[in-house]
């Protein structure tokens, strides 16, 4: 594997890459590494939707989320979370400031269309319908209680996320075998899953899919007769959430990057 000064100085240059590429790639890897982690989040809701244990449900969903994001690396796609170690580059001075936003906005609306298109995809095509629709009250209450996080504790909990995320990606990068990439990513994701932190992309997947389910008279229903309060799943409740955690994760992701490079640069002789 890479040691952690090598990785610094490979991710500089694929940093730089991903500031310079162009936009209509950036784009179509984002919507796919939107989907990627959706489908991340769509695993994990179908399996832990009837667990009543929050431990048990966390840990299996810990298990299972990673994927999303050991597809996106395998893929090469661009995820916004990760692409705040574009920081680095920025750092050793391969790519600029401005290069760096323009990658962030592009890949960060990129990500939210396939993350949309997949969760009207899940619940205009049934299969909330699980368990007689327990499944589409348990997507409907995660979104709700998403929208219902204080602003200072959703931004701190996207710190926390990305923080692990980036770490993740270094992890996965450094290895130099399919196994290794993926085990390195796995971890750190895992435990972010496990630790209910906050990742903006997986709730462009989690918020619309709710949002949307709501709008199904059927769902309604089910999911005021198992109590969940509808007041706050709107659309404002959707950026309520979507904006203090977008920032939690640049401040989580930029300063990993930061702190990985000034504890890792290769120094000249």
């Amino acid at each position: 594997m890479l040691s952690p000064g090598e990785f610094v100085s490979f991710y500089a240059q694929a940093g730089a890459k991903k500031a310079a590429n162009g936009a209509d790639r950036l784009a179509f890897s984002a919507v796919l590494a939107g989907f990627y982690i959706a489908s991340g989040a769509v695993v994990s809701n179908t399996a832990g939707h009837l667990l009543t244990n929050a431990g048990l449900s966390r840990v299996l969903c810990g298990l299972l989320f990673p994927f999303g994001l050991i597809m996106v690396i395998v893929t090469g796609a661009e995820l916004f979370t990760g692409n705040c170690m574009i920081t680095i580059s920025l750092l050793e001075k391969k790519a600029s400031l401005a290069g760096m936003v323009r990658n962030l906005v592009i890949v960060y609306l990129g990500n939210l269309v396939g993350a949309v298109l997949l969760a009207a995809a899940i619940v205009y095509c049934g299969q909330l319908d699980l368990s007689g629709g327990a499944l589409a009250v348990h997507t409907i209450r995660t979104a709700a209680a998403k929208c219902a996080i204080p602003f200072g504790k959703a931004v701190v909990m996207g710190i926390l996320c990305n923080v692990l995320v980036c770490a993740g990606v270094m992890c996965s990068l450094c290895g130099k075998s399919l196994p290794g990439r993926a085990i390195g990513a796995f971890v750190p994701v895992s435990f972010f899953v496990i630790g209910g932190f906050e990742h903006c992309v997986a709730n462009m997947y989690y918020i619309p899919a709710g949002l949307l389910a709501a709008r199904v008279p059927e769902y309604a229903r089910l999911a005021q007769e198992a109590g969940v309060n509808l007041s706050l799943l709107n659309l404002g409740g959707f950026f309520t959430n979507l904006i203090p955690v977008t920032i939690g994760n640049i401040i989580g992701g930029c300063g990993f990057g930061a702190l990985i490079w000034a504890a890792q640069r290769q120094k000249p002789n």
